[in-house]
């Protein structure tokens, strides 16, 4: 089952990342694909969390956790009931 996921982000990032610039060396390739990562991570919308971006699930779930706790994983059934205070949230927050 992990070998989906996998095979599902490296299609994303072919897709969205280095099919669409010319990098043109090593150094260069690298900083554009960790830039992607950032994006993939913190502001691309994903599916698996109802079109929302993983940083708005992570604070939309924050408060039934608990200061401290990861949220709980996600549920279909939550993916429809995200509830999110954008004016709470720091922004320098890395969500991995």
């Amino acid at each position: 089952m992990d070998n989906i996921f996998i095979e599902r982000l490296w299609r994303s990032l072919k897709y969205e990342c280095i099919y669409l610039h010319a990098f043109e060396g090593g150094a260069e390739t690298r900083a554009g694909i960790g830039k992607w990562v950032n994006f993939y991570n913190r502001d691309r919308p994903h599916t698996a969390y109802g079109g929302h971006t993983p940083k708005e699930y992570y604070y939309g779930h924050l408060s039934r956790s608990g200061p401290g706790l990861r949220p709980p994983p996600l549920l279909e059934a939550d993916a429809s009931v995200v509830n999110i205070n954008m004016e709470q949230q720091p922004e320098d927050m890395i969500i991995a």
